[in-house]
């Protein structure tokens, strides 16, 4: 058994497999291909399944794609060398299909980098459906009889200030002439392929519109809010509020984000959207201070705009009725030790 470097995932590690301990008999002796396996989604992805394959036997391997295996074995050398864990190298655009058959693929690789939607939106839109495109064509190739695509929230484009949580069911869009919007279209465009493929090729496509989220391997330099925060309070502080501290925001912990990952993916209903989020929404100013609270001594937290009289309040927050109803999951960690457990880990 391969050490992993850091023993404070374990606890993490036991209850995502308390609450998915049913759900892995499927994958038994079979092979499980990953894009974005690398990232902040994909390294819980591995680590959740690697502690699966360990205490219930599956004999199950797993092929992650990467563009750069060295820089992740840096990272996390515990996951890249893992016996179970292959990786294969290629740019999600483009990739060479590996040989074999997989039956279930994980798609989590995206371009999410607000620089970049700036920068170059026209790239970051390809990247997005270009690479499900191809990720699509290996599952008919291979087999693959269920799909998963890490959708976004984004998808729904500007959240109404009359909405306090954003349902499944809303029809609202991106604008699709602001280029702003080029992550949440790519986003849209990718589930539609998903539709299509799942119609002419008989594969179970599930679809997880996620939100936001905290915990472990979340990177604390791009744009993050909570990341950031969490950042400025390791560093001793002041926690800086780029703005004025008024929009909403929510967020899950990754433990529970990778057991509705993986519950979605083995038992979602095929072609069904489902936001993957918390419900329990807060200002970004309150944030802050929540988590300036979880050290000590606690940092000054300092807002970079005076609050204006603004009409509108922004808010990106989820409504999860449909995965609570249909799916039986919920929040099991709450923001507090979401932010606490963080905390730990990059102490």
């Amino acid at each position: 058994m391969v050490k992993r470097k850091n023993n404070s995932l374990k606890e993490d590690l036991d209850h995502i497999l308390d609450h998915t301990r049913d759900l892995w008999e499927e994958l038994r002796n079979g092979k499980i291909f990953i894009t974005g396996g690398t990232g902040f989604f994909g390294c819980w992805l591995l680590e959740s399944f690697i502690h699966a394959n360990e205490k219930l036997g599956l004999n199950v391997n797993a092929v992650v794609l990467t563009r750069n295996y060295e820089v992740f074995h840096k990272k996390s050398p515990h996951l890249a060398t893992h016996p179970n864990v292959k990786f294969h190298i290629g740019d999600v655009r483009d990739f060479k299909f590996p040989k074999g058959e997989f039956s279930h693929i994980i798609h989590a690789a995206t371009e999410a980098s607000t620089k970049l939607n700036e920068e170059n939106p026209l790239l970051m839109f390809d990247t997005i459906i270009q690479g499900t495109r191809r990720t699509l064509d290996f599952a008919v190739t291979c087999g693959a009889k269920k799909f998963l695509l890490t959708s976004s929230g984004a998808v729904y484009g500007k959240q109404p200030p009359n909405i306090s949580h954003i349902s499944g069911d809303y029809k609202g869009a991106p604008d699709p002439t602001d280029i702003a919007f080029s992550y949440g279209m790519g986003k849209r465009t990718a589930e539609h392929l998903c539709i299509l493929y799942s119609k002419k090729h008989d594969i179970e496509t599930k679809i997880a519109r996620c939100f936001a989220f905290v915990g472990p391997y979340l990177p604390l330099n791009i744009h993050y809010a909570i990341g950031n925060f969490i950042r400025d309070g390791l560093k001793g502080g002041p926690i800086q509020v780029k703005g004025d501290g008024k929009p909403y925001r929510s967020y899950l912990y990754a433990g529970d984000l990778v057991i509705w990952l993986w519950t979605i993916l083995f038992k979602g209903e095929t072609c069904r959207p489902y936001n993957v989020g918390s419900e329990n929404d807060l200002t970004i100013g309150d944030l802050a201070n929540t988590v300036a609270n979880n050290f000590n001594p606690r940092p000054e937290v300092k807002i970079s705009k005076t609050i204006t009289k603004r009409i509108t309040v922004e808010r990106y927050v989820p409504a999860v009725e449909r995965a609570i109803a249909e799916l039986g999951l919920r929040e099991w960690v709450g923001l507090n030790d979401s932010i606490k457990k963080t905390v730990t880990w990059y102490s």
